[in-house]
């Protein structure tokens, strides 16, 4: 058992007694950097531009598939006046919802970095890249992060700021020693939450294969068909009804004014319609004044016009106001049967495909797995109310949502326990990097 004293710093503890304590500036061999702040002109090619968004999706490494896109030879010449990036460099988000995300620098291809990232550049005779790498990333470290950052729009900590943070500073020897076990131990963990996500991808996929089906071609295979009449549907049960969206759902196009309810609703693509107080992320802020957004009743259909396109349709459980930019529908059923299957059509990737279509707006990337990212295209008014769909009778309708609840509840279920398994795969990450790193638990 090897001797241990008091750190002297709250959040690291306890350290071995050889070990020593220091401020992150002297691990580092120049001090901490970011990027431009100015924003760039941006092309369809060039120099890859990355930002917050290639961190916080790499699980350590720089995700180029989520670069904020391409700069001229120009500008990268300027940016190179400030940074140019180096093999073993660690960027941490600083600024953001991720903030205290790292990824390491592990290419020589050219590329350059925004302002939301600090650059760490280790001095190599006082300390090992990847051990810091693993130090950033423990509580030892991000809770005196979060204990020193400060809030405008969003959270923030400064470079100058990141400089002072403590680290343990163990011999070099061992900092490599404790990299590699961490390494070793890491990426076994990393690979077992890597075949559980996929395990929950595949299960929304499925989720998502059984909702077009049955929403489109109904539950009942034995029924005679006939043509829709368009290319997207192809053939439904021939005692259905191919109609517009605005024959089978009224619009409620109630202002809260005079204010009537100061309850404010947010939809999702994850949750749908949600309590505004709810949400952890501070997308689609609300004015103050509730006067000037739109009413939502329970059993409401509602649709955020930029992003319905990507599953952002949901139910109302609530009595609320809502964003100018969000459609309300109703039905006059008492128990919103139609709008419950609407819901669920919404959904299904043939409606989803169609409304794309019908999009128009900024830009959209397409992340695979029919899931789109950075989308802001606007399905008009005009366009949802002329969009034919299927419709089944009343009796039908209550069949296909009865199906599907009980379908997606066992689903739902099921990668509810694969994200609390991954949770406890996560929690024992963290865990080890912290008591190692802070000598705890020897190596």
């Amino acid at each position: 058992m090897r001797e241990m004293k008091d750190s002297g710093v709250e959040w690291i503890g306890e350290i071995p007694e050889d070990w020593n304590v220091g401020k992150t500036l002297y691990a580092l061999s120049m001090p901490i950097t970011d990027g431009p702040h100015e924003t760039p002109e941006l092309f369809d090619e060039g120099i890859p531009f990355i930002s917050a968004e290639a961190v916080s999706c790499g699980n350590g490494h720089i995700d180029f598939e989520h670069i904020r896109g391409f700069i001229s030879q120009e500008f990268y010449e300027e940016c190179c006046k400030k940074y140019i990036p180096q093999i073993n460099d660690i960027y941490m988000i600083k600024s953001g919802a991720t903030t205290g995300k790292v990824a390491k620098v592990e290419t020589q291809k050219l590329f350059t970095i925004w302002s939301p990232l600090a650059v760490f550049r280790v001095e190599p005779q006082r300390c090992y890249y990847e051990y810091l790498y693993y130090f950033i990333q423990s509580d030892a470290y991000q809770k005196q992060i979060e204990n020193k950052w400060t809030y405008g729009t969003q959270q923030n900590i400064g470079m100058r700021t990141l400089e002072k943070l403590m680290i343990c500073f163990p011999s070099i020897t061992q900092q490599k020693l404790i990299a590699d076990y961490l390494d070793s131990k890491c990426s076994k963990i990393d690979e077992i939450i890597e075949k559980q996500q996929a395990i929950i991808e595949k299960l929304k996929e499925y989720k998502i294969s059984i909702i077009t089906e049955v929403v489109t071609k109904g539950l009942d295979y034995e029924v005679d068909y006939k043509e829709s009449g368009t290319e997207w549907l192809g053939k439904i049960p021939s005692h259905w009804q191919y109609l517009s969206f605005k024959n089978v759902l009224k619009e409620r196009n109630e202002k809260n004014f005079p204010v009537k309810t100061a309850e404010r609703l947010s939809l999702s693509i994850d949750k749908g319609v949600t309590l505004y107080s709810e949400k952890t992320t501070n997308l689609d802020r609300f004015k103050d004044d509730v006067s000037q957004y739109k009413l939502a009743h329970e059993g409401d259909f509602v649709l955020n016009s930029m992003n319905m396109i990507v599953g952002a349709v949901g139910i109302s459980h609530y009595f609320g106001c809502v964003s100018p930019a969000y459609y309300t529908y109703y039905d006059n059923e008492e128990d919103h049967i139609t709008a419950k299957y609407c819901d669920y059509l919404f959904h299904s990737k043939t409606v989803k495909k169609v409304l794309h279509s019908l999009g128009k707006g900024i830009m959209s990337i397409d992340r695979g797995d029919d899931r789109i990212n950075t989308c802001r295209l606007k399905v008009s008014r005009t366009d949802l109310r002329a969009l034919k769909i299927p419709v089944p009778p009343i009796c039908e309708q209550r069949e296909i949502v009865k199906y599907l609840q009980s379908k997606e509840n066992l689903i739902d279920k099921t990668i509810a326990d694969r994200n609390k398994a991954i949770d406890k795969f996560q929690e024992y990450k963290k865990s080890l990097i912290y008591e190692v790193v802070t000598g705890k638990k020897e190596v």
